[in-house]
């Protein structure tokens, strides 16, 4: 039995309390799934500029009634300190998801980009700092990686950042790096790495590649592939990010804390590869995309290849991803066909 499972198991019947951030988004929404299933109490913080209610409310659809009635919503604001001391009011633990997401729109409005990723990341550690929680995991980025072009990325060998985005979110790892020294608290940061399944938006300008493409193949629309289709990056099934947030907000391993690690699953698909999968995958629930894909310019402040070393996640968390792509995508696209073929 992994470390996960056996978490999961005393997760059951030893009841916490839990702050999650960002709870109508993407992330925050399956992190609140997996909680309520486990008959945990949650307190959710979103200001919904980029979550959806309709998450929420699948959430509540999939968990019983009093699973659901452990649940708490507090619409309010992480750049708002006082929403932050509400949140953080009572709890055990801090699963901090809300951000500003996306590359392009950083660069399109670096400001706003700040404004959450930075005023509000810092808001939420002052906050679980006084409420004195045990442990304060955040969401940070395999942005940070920049331009250093080594792969496998390993934690400790960054490069210069290549957009504002990626500024935020090296910007949150020292940060958290401070208040662990200076005021001794808990933190660990997860450098997510293209985090794709259920619930992700495929809608708007920024949203993430594969809810994107799905949606577009659902639709019969075309398929936009920025550059030669040869970029790579180390997709990640939600699930798996799922468990690396659980496992860091209970590690209580000092070697363990006060660290940074990649969530990935250590592999590599590029662009073309992935295009290729959806369309199979697709095809086996019966819709049949026949278009080729439309090749466009690369994205400005996007590296070219992205792959993570999970050893640290692994051996100092006992992370053990259960889904690669192939898996995940098959788990992900009956989500999408149903959602989108209404």
């Amino acid at each position: 039995m992994t470390v996960y499972k056996k978490l999961l198991q005393q997760l059951q019947v030893e009841p916490k309390a839990w702050l999650v951030t960002g709870v109508a988004g993407f992330i925050g929404s399956n992190l609140l799934e997996m909680l309520l299933k486990h008959n945990q109490r949650v307190v959710g913080l979103d200001n919904f500029a980029t979550g959806h209610k309709k998450n929420l409310d699948e959430v509540k659809s999939v968990v019983t009634a009093e699973q659901w009635a452990d649940f708490e919503l507090i619409t309010g604001d992480i750049r708002n300190l006082s929403d932050c001391q509400k949140a953080c009011s009572g709890v055990d633990y801090v699963l901090h998801q809300a951000a500003l997401g996306s590359v392009p729109r950083s660069i399109a409005d670096p400001i706003a980009t700040n404004d959450a990723n930075i005023v509000g990341f810092l808001n939420m550690l002052v906050a679980a700092r006084d409420a004195k929680v045990k442990s304060f995991v955040y969401a940070a980025s395999s942005s940070t990686y920049g331009d250093h072009p080594g792969l496998p990325k390993v934690e400790n060998i960054i490069g210069k950042p290549l957009s504002p985005y990626a500024v935020t979110k090296y910007v949150n790892e020292l940060y958290a790096e401070v208040f662990a020294r200076t005021y001794g608290f808990r933190t660990i940061g997860l450098r997510y790495f293209n985090v794709f399944g259920q619930r992700q938006d495929p809608a708007g300008a920024y949203a993430a590649v594969i809810p994107k493409w799905a949606a577009a193949m659902i639709a019969d629309e075309d398929v936009y592939i920025n550059g030669d289709g040869t970029t790579s990056r180390d997709f990640c099934f939600i699930e798996n990010a799922v468990q690396a947030n659980l496992l860091s907000a209970t590690m209580h391993d000092s070697e363990a804390t006060n660290q940074v690690y990649n969530v990935a699953v250590s592999g590599r698909t590029d662009l073309n590869a992935l295009f290729n999968s959806l369309k199979v995958t697709l095809a086996q629930l019966g819709i049949v995309y026949s278009k080729d894909p439309v090749y466009r310019d690369f994205r400005a402040g996007d590296v070219r290849h992205s792959q993570a070393d999970i050893g640290k996640a692994q051996k100092l968390l006992g992370y053990h991803p259960e889904f690669d792509i192939d898996s995940g995508i098959r788990k992900a696209m009956p989500w999408y066909v149903a959602s989108l073929s209404k």
